[in-house]
């Protein structure tokens, strides 16, 4: 095989532009007894085309992204989850505010499922919107390997029929000179000090630029996912006249155009899409950070029928507990560490670090001086307490900072305030040498991790957690 380029890449694209509309998600269905039946496993996949060679990945039920699990607002989720990997691992349900036993954190909310073993996940979804599930075990490894899925929680009363929502997962792949996929490079150093891992393949839905058939003046609701390890994708739905309908799952009051550009989603992160093509043709979904757009994903647009849509659906907002800035409680955590010499005084395991201990340990980022999970809590919280929590990034890389169990409004960026309402997140981009201050009620209780969804990053030092009494 040609080696894997830039040019190369978009040249393979743009050739394939004429294919026929495909079904983006494979739904999984319940089994007799209520149970989603879902197992990890080693699985042959083809990540550059059928005809091209066939990578060994780790798999939900032999996909990557795993079968879609769609469920209505408010329902009970069941799944029965069987590891047949060769390593203990666990799902995590990202974005569900979610009972905190079944959060799937292995080492603080759950023991990771061994090999051969099963656990069964039950919970309620509470809020409709656009989720998704991945591994929760050495997270670096198994969700690059590719384990993880779309979670999609309907509306009570439905806005968009099926024919009219689109579930796009966004990954990268890194992947060798003869197409394969690169297991040799998993837990790379480089990665784990400087940006993460970043691919040279990236795939919509599992595969290379799948194509969507749209209608003229009907209404379609794009659910884009970043499953990528540390990629922040970059696109700019103002190129084909899309509006925001939701960030990480919330609803936003009414659908609007993004007032800037790009919009850099961040690996987790979510945005929903209203996009009401008017006259037949072609777009595509395009990454724009280099010099040239990527298509990650291409519609073509032929004429339907205008009058079978409303011209503006909205959807309905969530009931999430706003923050009560003038009785709450504030903390800082600082993250330092990486490359570029930003380590600082660091604890690992109650012992200081220094020297050669930053490459024996693999420990090179930390929160608050402390490298990974502390014996103590960043904060410990009552029920129904407004927490807010100033993050200030000295590092020179970005961190996507997601906070399990709950959702939070973003209400200072730099020492500004924000006071018209930001939207409800569960990850925030803080950018290189950027302060955010997030502000939520702690109401979900037990114990919660507050994390970089820079995977490598994570692993390396960016985790830690807080207990709601």
């Amino acid at each position: 095989m040609t080696r894997l380029t830039r040019r190369s890449f978009v040249s393979t694209l743009v050739g394939t532009a004429g294919l026929a509309a495909v079904d983006p998600v494979l739904v999984l269905a319940k089994t007799a007894d209520g149970f989603f039946d879902l197992t990890a496993k080693q699985s042959a996949i083809h990540l550059v085309g059928k005809d091209g060679p066939s990578s060994t990945l780790w798999a939900y039920n032999n996909t990557s992204p795993g079968p879609q699990i769609r469920v209505r607002q408010g329902e009970r989720v069941r799944v029965r989850f069987h590891n047949n990997l060769t390593e203990a691992t666990s799902i995590h349900w990202h974005g569900i505010r979610i009972d905190n036993a079944m959060d799937g954190v292995s080492g603080l909310t759950q023991e990771p499922v061994q090999p051969g073993d099963s656990f069964d996940y039950d919970f309620v979804v509470p809020d409709a919107g656009t989720y998704w599930y991945h591994a929760h075990n050495k997270s670096w490894n198994q969700v690059a390997r590719g384990l993880y899925g779309s979670l999609i929680v309907e509306e009570p009363a439905e806005v968009f029929d099926r024919d009219h929502d689109l579930t796009l997962v966004l990954d990268d792949w890194r992947l060798q000179q003869d197409g394969t996929f690169d297991t040799a490079s998993l837990g790379s150093m480089m990665d784990w000090s400087h940006g993460g891992r970043v691919g040279n393949w990236p795939t919509t839905n599992g595969e290379r630029l799948p194509n969507f058939v749209l209608r003229t003046g009907e209404a379609y609701r794009l659910r884009l996912i970043n499953a990528a390890n540390a990629r922040i994708f970059e696109i700019d739905p103002n190129r084909f006249n899309a509006r925001i309908l939701a960030w990480d799952g919330q609803a936003v009051p009414l659908p609007h155009k993004l007032p800037y550009q790009p919009l850099l989603l961040g690996p987790a992160q979510r945005v929903d899409l209203l996009v009401i093509p008017k006259k037949p043709g072609e777009f595509a979904l395009e990454e724009i950070s280099g010099p040239k757009p990527w298509p990650t994903a291409v519609f073509r647009v032929i004429a339907g029928n205008s009058g079978t849509a409303q011209e503006t659906p909205i959807l309905p907002v969530n009931s999430l507990p706003d923050p009560d800035l003038d009785k709450s409680i504030t903390v800082p955590l600082k993250m330092t560490g990486g490359a570029m010499r930003r380590m600082g005084p660091t604890t690992y395991k109650g012992q200081p670090l220094d020297g050669e201990n930053y490459q024996r340990t693999r420990q090179f980022w930390a929160f608050n001086g402390v490298a990974n999970l502390g014996e103590d809590p960043l904060f410990r919280a009552q029920i129904g307490q407004t927490m807010q929590v100033e993050i200030s990034n000295a590092t020179a890389f970005p961190h996507a900072m997601h906070v399990h169990g709950h959702h939070f409004r973003v209400v200072a960026r730099d020492g500004n305030k924000i006071n018209d309402g930001s939207p409800w997140r569960d990850t925030v981009m803080v950018g290189a040498e950027q302060s955010v201050t997030i502000a939520f009620v702690a109401d979900n209780p037990g114990k919660w991790l507050l994390h970089c969804h820079m995977l490598e990053h994570a692993a390396a030092g960016m985790n830690t957690w807080f207990e709601v009494a």
